[in-house]
C-alpha cells in the first residue's frame, strides 16, 4: 500500500538523484529508500527511474508519477504548519433568544472579539425551545436562553435576568391595581406559547388555578407594544423593549396581585461537548456580565 512516506522517498530521490544522499536527506537508511522505489515501482508495474553508473533519473512514467505525488506532499506540508491552531480557526456557533440577541448578544460578541478577532461566530435566532432541541442534537456549541432552565445533559449557568413589566395604555384602565382573576379577565395581549415570557406566566397562572386567555398572541413583541398603545390590551414584555414607552408616557406599568415577574438568562451546554479556548473565552465573557 502506497504511504505519505514513500512518496516523500520518491520526491527526496528525484531531488538528489542518488539513493544514498535521499536516505541521508531523509535520515533513513539506503535499502529503505530501495524497498520503498520497488514497492512503488510495483504498484505502478513500470520503472519510475533509470538506474545509471553513478546517479538515478526519473522515467517517463516517474514524472507522471512525481507530478501527482508533489500538490499531495504540499498540501500536508500546509496542514502540518497549521495544525496546531485548528482551535483557533474553528467557528463557534450560539443559538440565542430574540430578547439577548437584541439586548445582550452584540455587546458580548463585540468583546470577544477584541480577543479573538479570527474566530467567526455563527448565530441563529430562535425560540427558548428550539435553542435547546438545536443544542441536544450538537448542531450548537452554546445556547442562550431566557426563563427556566432546561432538564437533560446540560450545564446550565445563569448571567444575568430581567424583570417584565405588565403594561397597557394609560387611558386603558382607571384602576392600576388587579387581582389575578380581574387579570385573567381582561384583554390579553401574549407572545405565544413556547416563548419564555409566555411560559413564564403561564406556570405561575397555573398554579395558582388561572388561565391566560389572550386576545392577541404575536412571535412580535413590537406588535404587542403597538396593540397596547393603542389601547387594545394589556400585555408583558421584558423591561428592555418597554422601558421607553414607559418614560414617555405611551404605556403604564399595572401592578396584580401575586404577580412578580422575572426571567432569568442562561447559558446552555451539553455538559459532554469538549471545550476549546474560544469557547471557554466565550463562556468567561458571558459570566463576566454577572458582575457588571
Amino acid at each position: 500500500m502506497m504511504t505519505l512516506r514513500h512518496f516523500e522517498i520518491m520526491k527526496a530521490v528525484s531531488e538528489t538523484g542518488n539513493f544514498t544522499r535521499a536516505a541521508e536527506k531523509l535520515y533513513i537508511t539506503q535499502s529503505a529508500v530501495s524497498h520503498a522505489i520497488r514497492d512503488l515501482e510495483a504498484k505502478a508495474g513500470t520503472a519510475l527511474f533509470d538506474r545509471l553508473s553513478k546517479s538515478v533519473q526519473l522515467t517517463k512514467s516517474g514524472r507522471l508519477l512525481l507530478e501527482e505525488i508533489l500538490p499531495i506532499l504540499s498540501s500536508c506540508e500546509t496542514l502540518e504548519s497549521h495544525i496546531h491552531c485548528l482551535e483557533k480557526q474553528a467557528p463557534l456557533h450560539i443559538v440565542s433568544s430574540i430578547t439577548i440577541a437584541a439586548f445582550w448578544l452584540p455587546q458580548l460578541l463585540q468583546a470577544f472579539h477584541k480577543d479573538w478577532p479570527e474566530i467567526t461566530v455563527n448565530v441563529d435566532v430562535v425560540s427558548a425551545a428550539n435553542a435547546i432541541e438545536i443544542l441536544r442534537n450538537s448542531k450548537a456549541d452554546i445556547a442562550l436562553i431566557e426563563g427556566a432552565a432546561p432538564q437533560g445533559p446540560f450545564i446550565c449557568t445563569p448571567f444575568d435576568s430581567y424583570p417584565l413589566h405588565i403594561v397597557c395604555a394609560p387611558d386603558y384602565r382607571n384602576n392600576n391595581e388587579l387581582t389575578l382573576q380581574q387579570f385573567c379577565s381582561e384583554k390579553l395581549l401574549l407572545r405565544e406559547k413556547g416563548s419564555a415570557i409566555r411560559d413564564t406566566l403561564d406556570s405561575i397562572l397555573y398554579l395558582a388555578g388561572y388561565t391566560a386567555q389572550p386576545v392577541w398572541t404575536s412571535v412580535n413583541s413590537l406588535a404587542l407594544i403597538e396593540a397596547a398603545k393603542a389601547g387594545l390590551g394589556i400585555t408583558i414584555l421584558p423591561d428592555v423593549l418597554v422601558r421607553e414607552p414607559l418614560s414617555q408616557g405611551t404605556l403604564v406599568s399595572l401592578s396584580v396581585q401575586d404577580l412578580l415577574l422575572t426571567n432569568e438568562l442562561t447559558s446552555v451546554r451539553h455538559r459532554d461537548k469538549y471545550l476549546t479556548a474560544p469557547l471557554k473565552a466565550l463562556l468567561l465573557h458571558i459570566e463576566s456580565i454577572r458582575s457588571r
